[in-house]
């Protein structure tokens, strides 16, 4: 299948796989992110679409709310020029190769290729693994038949993927295009366009449900079953709706086929045509297509061994063709799958997005189009939050770089995409996760892996002094950061930094009178107005630092954070810093600025960061 819908048809949601409008006009600068000036190694990618502008990686484009957009183009560089930790995008590789073994049963993917930046470097660009290593899958039992060891091909860097539904990024993308140049209207019905499609009670959809999932569609229809596109389109036109339109969130590949059906009727274009010249050409990203050619078959990363039962369609080892069986039978060019690229041209697509819709010489897009497209239209439908096209604010695969302005899409062959413009970061996992069948693949842990080790690369600097208290990122834990007693106290000031999975992780203040054998939560106030009543923080505080100030119950009371994680995702984490507790009178009775005082602070589970 194109997409992480189901693992089969009839398979699990793709977020069991894993377990208002939003204003966007102010990125959070965190710490300093150097320039987009050219490294000393360039990129696949250099040169293609103009130079560098150099700047500062923030204060300019739509998520500054500057006047002006950047251009920033992309180089190879260092994790210093990008203003990142060396230590965790090590670590981001060494887990990403764990999950070349079984994991728990079975390899997650045969390989991967690996793409993290910010601004306008990418510090990390690594491949692992094998792009082809078997040559057939053998059900009896559960096993791979490997290829010898001089016919199998190593993952490099340029290596062309099977994007599957990261494909309906692209198709999004030139439909927003159409919008934007007034051809295509966002509320308008489909059947303004296809005056076919309104049978089944689909005469209400809008142009806007399709590219949020809020049509009504179903997930899946076996299009392919149909022998001729008459046919297929029959199955599109007759089908009936799920749920009314608008009234629920249900991912859908109907709906980008659909789209597709109606920028090839407005535009009187194919859809790989308009790929090309609304896209890939002007951005210079020379190796992402629909159909590649056989020429670039040694340079593609395989898929699967696709037979009954598991595939619908008896074609073996599909490599060098689209693995989706849809697709496959539409000719390989389709709305919801069927684009093949490399990670560098997808950073190409990520840094212009980031840029506000231009990079170098080239602009696809206006900076309003862009900020619409991560823009939450799904306020109604709490956990689906969705752009148009774009994916926001999901933990399941976007793990602690998930923030409510994060954006992205995910592919079943094993591809994902994710977009940070709070940090200005992007990261890119492409690997061949149906290699040799799909069924070996589950969840998104790579994704989220990888995805958390960057978030954490991007440093937090402390409130006051050189290092603050950090909790760390791990799920499933508990944490305790207490003051020592301090009589006479009667009130708490601090900073706190807190970025949380929401509804699970958070982080409480807590007192305790009977010297630490039970304890209560501490309601608070973050910046003199907000109110904590519960003594809770948790979920998106901007990733900017915060004033606290609470009252302590009592004069023997003795503080501490508590901060508690799930099982599942966890985000970037908490940081405490410029812990003060004064008297009645504003004496400080305690400052942990002062070694005294902060060597008698008890940390359990936390611990001093200067990032």
């Amino acid at each position: 299948m194109a997409s992480d819908t189901t693992r089969g048809r009839g398979g699990p949601s793709r977020r069991a796989f894993g377990g208002g409008l939003l204003a966007l006009g102010g990125a959070v600068v965190i710490g300093t992110v150097p320039g987009a000036a050219a490294a000393s190694e360039p990129g696949p990618g250099a040169g293609l679409a103009g130079g560098s502008t150099g700047g500062s990686g923030y204060g300019s484009g739509p998520w500054s709310g500057g006047g002006a957009v950047r251009r920033t183009t992309l180089r190879r560089g260092s994790t210093e020029r990008a203003g990142l930790l060396a230590p965790h995008l090590d670590r981001l590789v060494t887990r990403a190769e764990s999950f070349l073994a079984p994991s728990p049963d079975h390899p997650w993917y045969a390989g991967a290729v690996l793409l993290a930046g910010r601004g306008g470097t990418v510090a990390l660009h690594r491949a692992i693994g094998w792009a082809v290593r078997y040559a057939a899958y053998d059900e009896k039992t559960d096993t791979g038949v490997e290829l010898p060891p001089e016919r199998r091909l190593p993952m490099t860097e340029d290596t062309v993927f099977d994007l599957a539904s990261v494909s309906k990024l692209f198709t999004s993308i030139l439909a927003v295009q159409q919008i934007e140049r007034g051809a295509l209207e966002l509320e308008a019905r489909v059947t303004a366009y296809l005056p076919e499609f309104g049978s089944g009670g689909k005469q209400d959809v809008t142009v806007r449900q399709l590219l949020t999932h809020t049509s009504g569609f179903r997930a899946w229809i076996p299009l392919y079953k149909e022998p001729t596109r008459e046919g297929r389109l029959r199955l599109l036109w007759n089908e009936i709706l799920a749920n009314p339109p608008g009234t629920a969130y249900l991912y859908s590949d109907l709906n980008l086929i659909t789209l597709q059906l109606i920028l090839e009727e407005i535009t009187g274009l194919g859809l790989d045509v308009l790929l090309h010249d609304e896209i890939t050409a002007p951005l210079g990203m020379h190796r992402t297509r629909f159909n590649p050619p056989l020429s670039w078959r040694p340079g593609i990363a395989a898929t699967e061994d696709a037979r009954p039962p598991w595939s619908g369609l008896d074609r073996g080892m599909v490599w060098g063709e689209v693995h989706d069986e849809n697709a496959h039978a539409m000719g390989g060019v389709t709305g919801h799958a069927g684009i093949f690229s490399r990670a560098w041209d997808l950073a190409i697509l990520a840094r212009t997005l980031l840029n506000g819709g231009a990079y170098g010489r080239a602009r696809i897009l206006s900076p309003a189009s862009v900020e619409l497209m991560f823009t939450d239209f799904n306020t109604a439908f709490p956990g689906d939050a969705h752009g148009l096209g774009f994916e926001l604010h999901q933990h399941w695969y976007m793990g602690a770089m998930a923030t409510p302005r994060t954006a992205g899409h995910t592919g079943f062959t094993g591809t994902s995409l994710v977009l940070d413009p709070t940090t200005d970061s992007f990261l890119i996992v492409l690997g061949n996760s149906v290699h040799p069948v799909r069924s070996w693949r589950s969840g998104s842990a790579p994704r989220v892996a990888t995805a958390d080790d960057l978030a954490r690369a991007v440093p937090v600097r402390p409130a006051r002094g050189r290092t603050a208290w950090f909790s760390g990122m791990t799920s499933g834990t508990t944490g305790t950061l207490t003051l020592p007693p301090a009589p006479g106290a009667a009130r708490l000031a601090c900073a706190l930094w807190w970025d949380t999975e929401p509804g699970a992780d958070s982080a409480v203040l807590e007192s305790s009178a009977d010297g630490g054998t039970t304890w209560q939560p501490v309601p608070f106030t973050t910046d003199g107005h907000t109110e904590h009543p519960t003594g809770a923080a948790g979920g998106w505080s901007g990733r900017v630092w915060h004033t606290v100030s609470a009252a302590l119950p009592g004069p023997a009371a003795r503080l501490r954070w508590r901060y508690t994680t799930d099982r599942r995702y966890v985000g970037r984490g908490v940081y405490v810093d410029g812990l003060r507790l004064f008297d009645g009178t504003g004496r400080p009775v305690f400052d942990e600025a002062r070694p005294a005082d902060g060597s008698r602070i008890e940390a359990n589970g936390w611990t001093r960061s200067a990032d």
